[in-house]
């Protein structure tokens, strides 16, 4: 049975119980998500061919700690980096290094902050010059499919709701909704209760209630939906080497809907539509 407590009177740290936050966590939320999402604007122009991950992790770093913020993957769990750079048939948790990229690539970047204590969480599918059509048709439909998963977020629906809009669009598309990793609750928390899942049943599922912060960050790919974790512990790759593409926001439930708290300050929502198509 889903249980549910005020923020405020809740225990520190990751529990069971699904938290329902008030105006200020809301606010802090906002500061949090902007912060995230103008990291990532701040790397549009620089992924490129040519341009290692290791050096886009460390323009992030330093543009989160400019900012008077903290990089929420830095040595949580044992991570040594910023960001997550997810590349081709890279699921998730891809970790920065000094290959370049190569033009036709396609790279998911997500990044986690922290500002006074609020995690802001986001990612987004970046091409690196002209990309195949096949690979611009797969970031497009990734990125409708996160935006109607968001648009069935109200008080009263569910979190099959959720789901099930993602898995629709993405299998009307012959893609498959990768299962083995969801979205989250965040807040002051970084990893919380609910667990998000990208597919499920209408009408099924956590139902939400205003107050409640989570993430949707749906993992599409070309072939199966089955992946391996490589030996770093990390890297999660399509298991048939199929591309695949992934974006994320941050949201609160409203009294009427849903706020998205990562929404870009630039407009660049979908930076890889910025390159030709090969």
């Amino acid at each position: 049975m889903t249980s549910y407590v005020a923020a405020l009177e809740a225990p520190p740290g990751y529990t069971n119980e699904i938290k329902l936050h008030g105006p200020e966590a809301f606010e802090g939320m906002r500061h949090a998500g902007r912060l995230a999402a103008e990291c990532l604007d701040m790397l549009v122009p620089h992924v490129k061919a040519g341009v290692t991950t290791a050096s886009l992790d460390d323009l992030a770093r330093t543009f989160v700690t400019d900012h008077g913020a903290l990089p929420a993957c830095m040595f949580y769990k044992g991570y040594r980096h910023t960001i997550c750079t997810s590349i081709n048939h890279v699921v998730c948790h891809g970790i920065p290094g000094p290959k370049p990229l190569k033009e036709g690539d396609i790279v998911n970047i997500d990044v986690t902050v922290i500002v006074d204590g609020w995690h802001g969480d986001h990612s987004r599918m970046f091409a690196v010059g002209p990309v195949k059509r096949r690979a611009m048709r797969l970031m497009d439909t990734t990125y409708e499919c996160l935006m109607r998963g968001l648009a069935e977020i109200k008080p009263g629906a569910t979190l099959g709701d959720v789901g099930a809009a993602i898995q629709e669009h993405a299998e009307r598309q012959h893609y498959s909704v990768v299962e083995a990793f969801c979205g989250h609750g965040l807040g002051r928390v970084f990893h919380d209760s609910p667990n998000v899942l990208h597919l499920g049943k209408r009408g099924k599922g956590v139902v939400l209630k205003p107050g409640m912060m989570f993430t949707v960050e749906p993992m599409i790919n070309i072939g199966r939906r089955d992946v391996s974790l490589l030996s770093d512990g990390w890297t999660a790759v399509t298991r048939d080497r199929s591309l695949t593409a992934q974006y994320e926001h941050s949201v609160g439930v409203t009294e009427t809907g849903v706020e998205i708290f990562t929404q870009s300050p630039a407009g660049l929502h979908e930076p890889h539509k910025l390159v030709e198509v090969a």
